[in-house]
């Protein structure tokens, strides 16, 4: 059997296989692109130091309205200033999104498309594939079945959540999901899992799944929240995209 020596080409081969995001090595957590929260202790408890820049995220409630969307908040904000510009596209939500809270949180009316629909797992589907959305928000639960969107037949063979997984990996477009909370139990191919439980003035974050992270609850209040600066993905947990609101 030969030797590897400390300068052969494999090592650092074997060490770019094991940083693939599609790879997942227990506690450990692949470098993956990922977009600031706004919030510096989310960031650090969050495996790569912040929201999956191209992957399924998914944020379980008891139920609708409880704040879980005031994380989301900086990002918009953040996305809607792109250019070229980009739709911000909101799934079959329970509600009207609230416009004078958004404006007040920079977040721009103008980008925001709301899409009401029978087949939320196949209109998700498709704004990710279409190129023109910087993020989407859905609603819907773990039984809803696409059936609107011809596929082939081994397309048909995957789940939805599983569809909307490779989704966001072709597009290169983050997804976030909100979900009940009774869902939690099942599994799910999203990259990122975690539940928010709202208190007075913050909340309660407990990751269920992720490539590396925080296991612990983290208990957050909205004036740690800043506003994120720039849209660039970021690598690991070193660098930071937010500043100090002025």
């Amino acid at each position: 059997m030969g030797q590897v020596t400390p300068d052969s080409p494999s090592e650092p081969t074997l060490e770019r296989l094991l940083e693939h995001p599609a790879i997942w090595r227990g506690r450990s957590a692949a470098r993956t692109a990922t977009l600031g929260t706004g919030c510096r202790r989310l960031d650090e408890a969050l495996p790569g130091g912040g929201w999956p820049a191209a992957g399924l995220t998914e944020i379980l409630t008891a139920r609708s309205g409880l704040g879980e969307l005031r994380l989301l908040i900086p990002l918009l904000a953040m996305l809607g200033r792109e250019l070229p510009a980009r739709w911000a596209a909101w799934i079959s939500p329970p509600f009207e999104p609230y416009a004078p809270a958004l404006i007040a949180a920079g977040v721009p009316l103008e980008r925001q498309l709301v899409v009401r629909t029978a087949d939320p797992a196949g209109a998700i589907e498709q704004t990710l594939d279409s190129g023109g959305c910087a993020i989407v928000l859905a609603w819907f639960a773990a039984t809803a079945r696409s059936s609107g969107v011809a596929r082939t037949n081994k397309s048909t063979q995957l789940s939805p959540l599983r569809r909307l997984q490779l989704a966001t990996q072709r597009s290169q477009v983050p997804a976030f999901l909100f979900r009940p909370l009774d869902e939690a139990a099942q599994s799910s191919p999203a990259e990122l899992r975690l539940v928010f439980e709202p208190s007075l003035e913050g909340g309660r974050l407990q990751l269920l799944k992720s490539r590396g992270g925080e296991r612990r609850p983290l208990d957050i209040l909205w004036s740690e929240w800043r506003e994120l600066n720039r849209c660039e993905p970021k690598k690991g947990k070193s660098a930071r995209d937010v500043h100090d609101q002025t």
